[in-house]
């Protein structure tokens, strides 16, 4: 929790006054029941009206301060922890965006969700309520005690054996119930998780009527969390009973003392009133403590699932190559002492947009290989190919190219520098890649295009939607650029979806472009047209072409084909076509009256 603390600095003031005016809140609470006995002992008993309305005048003058302390402080508290979540949040997310693959994949998305949301939640009300109640409750309670010696010793020690077994209550139950609510946050990732699957998979799932099997599982774990929240909700539930249970048995004990003491004289009835005052603050603060420490457990479980992703780190380190760096790294011209020894080692790769030098990529937890001795040279402006069945290994090669994962083994390098030289961020402003499943985001079309280059003018963006072929549909939409696309591009085809998402990697002009199997909702006739405008695209960009469909990669200057995460050949449509069994039979079973041919 004190790493967490740092989010809060910036409202160091409310988080002062906040409490301050809770104290003066309890200040003037304590003194309403020397008032009532004032009023009791003097007022009535000597029937003296004037002096009752002049201390119920203090009462309601009491009160009054009061009221406004509690809203004052309530108002600081609450705006110190909405501040604090607002930031913790922004945090975390700044942090999970600056994690690789890697750690995304172990952690899992629906676990984040959940700590972003649900957990931080559960921080900002523990720090509303502590900021509330963590002195005030206290302050009351021994307050309380203090005052009632004021009053009467005999009696106020009562007070001194009820509140250590109040103490030992509360804390025994809020040690109890810490760990249980840890595991209540790690079954609500569980539900998060089978839900964001049965909402993204609805399709598949009713296609294959698999519903009543979905809702089982779900009820399953649904009964799982309700069952832990219902065990911790008991033990929790007993603070109240067992707290009311004790004051109420202290305060038949200082009745029954206090009738004894008024009837030899020693106290007034008013003085009998005062502690009965007192010992009734002591249990609404002390049922007000008691959820405190409900939710502080609460919100330290959270603080410590919120702390572990922070210290999580990321596997893939910085390199120092800049843009500029790139750009000289391009020309053969360094201005930076740092750079030189780096492109000088790279010259004889000087005309290579991209290097794969036997390469090999093990995944966090996979065991076996994924990729092994993975080596090729894709030249600047040069077309290739990567084709092969399902699983072979086609995206994982494309990966290593923006550093989406880091290569185990051999290294890949682009313009003569290896990849994990150069900064991240410079690096993929180099590369435009269209990721196989198409993914849009909710505003215009142009707010996404835009996504690929900021800066990119009006013409910019045709030109990419035409090359993209999407300006036909485009052109239909009502407003055109500025039609609004829904959230994950739910109001468009699948073929405009990935016409779209290739636009928005070409408005970025990038040095290299990677289609990974990004043509697949796309007919042969707008796939070739797609192809063909890339290919007729007048500048040095080098372009590879992931995909299972031999008519999109044949006409590119190289093939490789992957096979079981290895190069199974290399070479152009006719080579592969003559010497490669693998590409033959992928070949041949698309186009299947060539075979006929042949044979």
């Amino acid at each position: 929790m004190k790493s967490l603390l740092k989010y809060i600095k910036d409202y160091k003031k409310e988080s002062v006054l906040a409490p301050l005016f809770k104290m003066l809140e309890a200040s003037f609470e304590l003194m309403v029941p020397l008032v009532m006995a004032s009023i009791i002992d003097r007022g009535i008993a000597n029937a003296d009206t004037a002096y009752i309305i002049k201390m119920g005048l203090i009462l309601v003058l009491l009160a009054a301060v009061g009221l406004i302390s509690a809203v004052t402080a309530q108002y600081f508290s609450a705006k110190a922890a909405v501040g604090f979540a607002t930031k913790l949040r922004s945090a975390l997310f700044s942090h999970i965006q600056n994690l690789s693959y890697t750690e995304l994949d172990t952690i899992g998305t629906n676990t984040l969700i959940t700590r972003m949301t649900s957990d931080v939640n559960q921080l900002q009300n523990g720090v509303n309520l502590t900021l509330r109640l963590l002195l005030r409750s206290p302050f009351i309670v021994f307050g309380a005690m203090i005052m009632a010696f004021t009053v009467d010793v005999k009696a106020a020690l009562i007070f001194v054996v009820a509140i250590p077994l109040l103490s030992i209550v509360v804390f025994g139950i809020m040690i109890a119930s810490m760990p249980l609510y840890k595991k209540v946050q790690a079954a609500l990732d569980k539900i998060l998780g089978r839900t964001r699957e049965n909402l993204a998979g609805a399709r598949v799932i009713r296609a294959f009527t698999n519903e009543e099997s979905e809702i089982a599982e779900f009820e399953k774990e649904n009964e799982l969390l309700l069952n832990t929240q219902v065990f911790v909700g008991k033990i929790s539930a007993a603070m109240n009973p067992v707290t009311y249970v004790i004051v109420n048995i202290a305060l038949v004990v200082l009745l029954w003392t206090g009738a004894i003491r008024v009837d030899s004289g020693i106290i007034t009835q008013g003085a009998v009133v005062a502690l009965v005052n007192y010992m009734s603050q002591i249990l609404v603060e002390l049922v007000k403590m008691a959820n405190l420490i409900i939710q502080l457990t609460k919100a330290l479980a959270c603080a410590k699932r919120v702390e572990a992703i922070f210290a999580i780190t990321s596997s893939m380190s910085d390199g120092n190559l800049n843009t500029d760096a790139i750009n000289s790294l391009n020309t053969g011209i360094s201005n930076s002492k740092n750079d030189t020894s780096v492109i000088n080692k790279k010259n004889a790769e000087k005309n290579a947009a991209i290097v794969f030098d036997h390469v090999c990529l093990t995944y966090s937890g996979g065991g076996d290989e994924s990729l092994t001795d993975i080596n090729f040279t894709v030249q600047k402006g040069e077309t290739v190919g990567i084709i092969g069945g399902t699983g072979s290994g086609k995206t994982s090669v494309v990966n290593l190219i923006p550093r989406f994962y880091d290569a185990t083994k051999g290294r890949v390098m682009i313009d003569g520098a290896d990849v994990k030289d150069y900064k991240i961020a410079a690096l993929r402003e180099q590369i435009g890649i269209v990721p196989q499943k198409a993914v849009l985001f909710k505003g215009s079309i142009k707010d996404n295009l835009l996504w690929g280059n900021e800066n990119a003018t009006e013409t910019d963006l045709e030109k990419a939607l035409e090359i993209s072929q999407a300006k036909e549909f485009v052109d239909t939409k009502e407003g055109r650029l500025d039609f609004m696309v829904a959230q994950g591009g739910k109001n468009l085809s699948g073929g405009q979806k990935q016409r779209l998402t290739i636009a928005r990697a070409i408005v970025r002009n990038p040095q290299i472009l990677i289609l990974d199997d990004s043509a697949s909702a796309l007919d042969f006739a707008t796939d070739a047209k797609l192809r063909q405008a890339i290919k007729s695209m007048k500048n040095d960009m080098s372009v590879i072409i992931v995909s299972q469909r031999a008519s999109s990669i044949q006409y590119a200057d190289k093939i490789i084909v992957m096979d079981d995460g290895a190069m199974a050949g290399i070479g152009t449509h006719e080579q592969l076509l003559a010497e490669n069994e693998i590409y033959q039979e992928i070949y041949y079973s698309q186009f299947p009256k060539e075979n006929e041919k042949n044979a």
